[in-house]
């Protein structure tokens, strides 16, 4: 069976230099709780690269259900941000890397 993950590389916005410290906090709780409910494969900020915020690796069943947890992060739904999502097939020893 293949296997998928979802990438969510998070974009600025116009707005996103008028991010508050509510903000930020209700990013990392959502974070927390991504992580806390085993979602959460990986995250980080990019550095060095402009309009980029940074990015998950999220753990869910379908695209579907993907799209509603990156549509609940709150730099999205607040308007700070946008995002990309794409599936991601994992390479691993288990599936001898693909081949």
């Amino acid at each position: 069976m293949e296997k998928l993950m979802y990438l969510m590389l998070i974009e600025k916005s116009k707005t996103f230099n008028k991010i508050t410290k509510k903000v930020i906090e209700e990013h990392v709780d959502h974070i927390r709780k991504l992580d806390d409910e085993g979602i959460l494969e990986i995250c980080g900020v990019f550095k060095g690269y402009p309009g980029m915020a940074g990015m998950y690796i999220l753990k869910a069943d379908s695209r579907e259900e993907a799209e509603k947890i990156c549509n609940r992060e709150p730099l999205v739904s607040g308007g700070y941000a946008t995002y990309k999502l794409a599936a991601l097939q994992i390479a691993n020893r288990e599936n001898n890397y693909l081949l």
